[in-house]
């Protein structure tokens, strides 16, 4: 808990600012700043339950956000009906409960009597206590500085029209999200449009093995090597493998040569009711690694996101344990 005490001192010290912004009727005021780092490849900061500091894993990809069991002793909450979530990270869906937080605290940011959903003990550790997902993000701009260890919230007025990546004098790359989505987004590998879903709880990039197979690329192509597991919300974890492409591109940002993950990400989402909707996921979750390697903004206000390349190689190919020999 010592990185928690740590971080909590820093984050108490951020202060609140504006971004500056070439249109003058542009306000962008920054409701809070947060202290992140890495924990097994996810990025994590530190609020406050019920007047209890915890660790908070930061989750674009989990629409909704969930308390986990193991926090529910620690802060003397009783659990309310079962529900059933299916979250956007695979593993198959996940039994929960409900329960009241009376106060969380993050930063600035504070929200009473707030009702979350309560799963399974963290497989991310027992120090985080609360899963934060889209729901939370989805009316704030967001600011990934991993590179720089922070996070920002945003506030904006009259900005439709102003560039909001402040912190650079060059044009930042910009791409637009899709409407009514959880920040997807549309880039190329090889040519070929793919849908995409950024997902700041995925440690790795990781394609699905569907699309990878269109590309020509199976678990039998030469160079192929196993990429561990990868695990989410869900009970069901994921085995991955590495492959080699030629080029992903995003925005006017040019990767050659990448070498991904790939698996099969939504094999245990099964609902014959919605085959629609079942085509709609994602075809790829850009992840942490993605944001470890950049400065990115999620301008909500705006629909888009911006980003500038900070350094390091963008999807690192180091292979971790597979499913079978977890521990």
């Amino acid at each position: 808990m010592r990185m928690l005490v740590f971080a909590f001192g820093l984050m108490a010290a951020s202060a609140c600012a504006n971004a500056t912004t070439a249109d003058s009727k542009c306000k962008y005021t920054r409701i809070t700043e947060l202290p992140v780092w890495i924990e097994d490849g996810r990025p994590v900061t530190v609020g406050s339950l019920n007047g209890r500091k915890v660790g908070i894993l930061l989750d674009t990809g989990s629409g909704p956000s969930v308390l986990h069991r193991s926090a529910i002793e620690m802060l003397g909450l009783a659990g309310f009906g079962q529900v059933s979530l299916r979250p956007f990270g695979g593993g198959g869906e996940i039994a929960a409960n409900t329960v009241q937080i009376d106060e969380f605290r993050l930063g600035r940011t504070v929200r009473k009597g707030w009702r979350v959903l309560v799963s399974g003990d963290s497989p991310f550790g027992r120090d985080i206590a609360l899963t934060l997902g889209y729901e939370f993000f989805r009316n704030v701009d967001v600011e990934f500085d991993f590179p720089g260890a922070a996070m920002r919230l945003y506030q904006a007025e009259h900005c439709d029209q102003a560039r909001l990546s402040y912190w650079t004098s060059e044009p930042a790359n910009e791409l637009p999200l899709e409407r009514g989505s959880q920040l997807r987004l549309a880039l190329q590998i090889n040519g070929h449009p793919v849908r995409a879903q950024l997902d700041s709880g995925a440690s790795h990039s990781v394609i699905e093995s569907d699309l990878a197979s269109r590309l020509g690329m199976t678990p039998r192509s030469p160079g192929v090597a196993a990429g561990g597991c990868s695990a989410g919300l869900g009970a069901n974890p994921v085995d991955t493998w590495i492959g080699q492409f030629e080029t992903l591109s995003i925005g006017e940002e040019r990767i050659r040569n990448p070498k991904i993950r790939i698996g099969e990400l939504w094999k245990d989402v099964v609902d014959p009711a919605t085959p629609r909707e079942l085509q709609r996921l994602p075809e790829m979750l850009l992840g942490a690694d993605f944001l470890r390697s950049h400065r990115v903004l999620v301008a909500h206000s705006q629909r888009k996101i911006y980003f500038t390349y900070s350094g390091g190689t963008v999807f690192p190919p180091a292979a971790t344990a597979n499913c079978g020999t977890r521990s």
